[in-house]
């Protein structure tokens, strides 16, 4: 009874029939999803946070193009703000393709509140067959050519299944929700019954209220037998989700946090994480911070179960973001992603209580003032009306 009183609050079904594959930094799953866009023979669709002129954006605009050129009807949805990188000129060769393109809540001066909502996922869709998400962007970041030794650490799930269909739906509904655009809604071809088939969940976020992912995260790591391994470029924790992993770890579950180290986009928001370090160390959780480059990785592993996808661990990712991840209860995908970790934890700096402890005063100040930023921002977003 509880069993099925929990799936009611999700809006997909767990389904049976997938193939999952873990794709690690950007000339992997670049590669991998431009060559799924060259082989597309009826629909693409995708939806992207960050899409920036650059090499990348000019291969997947040319391979999209080629595509509309022989026939393959596209869908591009593009949060606004996020690809304000994107130049005027690639945005008119999508459109003079026969692109359908549409960018979500364009900033409005005077609208401060309604600026904050973006659509963060991330998404590409082909054929109704294959689908790919992630923590990836559109954008040279992740282009080791471009950027030999600070490419940005990410990591894609290549979907195949029955789970596309549901991805597929998350799209269509959104497209007709935010667009006045009509779009077709493509039946892909009956699936085979796959060889040793994977559960799979896509599970979404749509608000603070209505988030089946951080509901998923907490309802997991309570649930956790032998360990919590969590990856996310930006942690600043609810206190549901932050109790959640002290609580496991004192009772002794192996609980791991990997985190960016000396790179990042945004340090500011370094800062803000680490004030939550000397709680988490008290209790027995492990930090670790990655140091050869960004670490844009966005998973939680909990014994053979992985979420992956397009959310992050911070209070405001959940509560202004359009968010959605995959979830796989499977022995052979949680070792794929088991070995990434370990990988990660080899390359990175644990970081170890006594020594946090000895830190030096200016960085207990920053973690200090940021801590206040974080509840002035908290106050202002869950306390205040719309």
């Amino acid at each position: 009874m509880n069993q099925n009183r929990a799936l009611k609050k999700y809006r997909f079904p767990w389904r049976e029939n997938n193939h999952f594959t873990l794709l690690v930094d950007g000339d992997v799953f670049y590669a991998d999803m431009l060559g799924a866009i060259e082989q597309a023979k009826t629909c693409i669709y995708l939806e992207m946070y960050l899409f920036e002129s650059g090499v990348v954006a000019s291969r997947f605009i040319d391979a999209l193009m080629a595509a509309s050129h022989r026939g393959v009807n596209i869908h591009v949805l593009l949060d606004a703000f996020g690809s304000l990188g994107l130049e005027n000129s690639d945005r008119v060769r999508l459109q003079d393709a026969g692109i359908s393109i549409h960018f979500y809540n364009p900033l409005q001066y005077g609208r401060l509140r309604r600026n904050l909502f973006r659509d963060h996922r991330k998404l590409l869709l082909i054929d109704g067959m294959t689908a790919y998400t992630g923590g990836m962007g559109i954008t040279d970041d992740f282009d080791r050519a471009s950027h030999p030794h600070y490419y940005w650490h990410e990591a894609v799930i290549h979907i195949t299944g029955a789970c596309v269909a549901d991805w597929q739906t998350l799209f269509e509904d959104f497209w007709k929700r935010c667009t006045t655009s009509r779009i077709e809604r493509y039946k892909s071809a009956p699936l085979p019954k796959l060889a040793s088939p994977q559960p799979g969940l896509v599970v979404e976020s749509r608000s603070f209220t209505h988030s089946e992912i951080i509901r998923s995260f907490v309802n997991r790591i309570r649930g956790a037998q032998s360990r919590v391994w969590l990856a996310t470029a930006y942690f600043v924790p609810s206190r549901k989700l932050l109790k959640a992993l002290s609580r496991q770890a004192h009772s002794g579950i192996d609980v791991r946090i990997l985190l960016p180290g000396p790179h990042s986009d945004h340090p500011w928001v370094r800062h803000m994480g680490r004030h939550f370090y000397s709680r988490l160390l008290r209790r027995g959780v492990r930090v670790y911070e990655y140091q050869p480059r960004f670490t844009h990785i966005k998973i939680l592993l909990c014994d053979q179960w992985t979420s992956i996808g397009s959310s992050n661990v911070d209070r405001w990712n959940f509560r202004w973001n359009l968010e959605a991840n995959q979830e796989v209860d499977d022995p052979g995908f949680a070792c794929q992603v088991q070995q990434l970790f370990e990988t990660d934890f080899s390359s990175s700096r644990e970081i170890l209580a006594a020594d946090w402890h000895k830190r030096p005063w200016v960085s207990r100040f920053k973690e200090w003032c940021w801590a206040k930023v974080v509840r002035l921002l908290s106050w202002l977003s869950f306390n205040r009306k719309q």
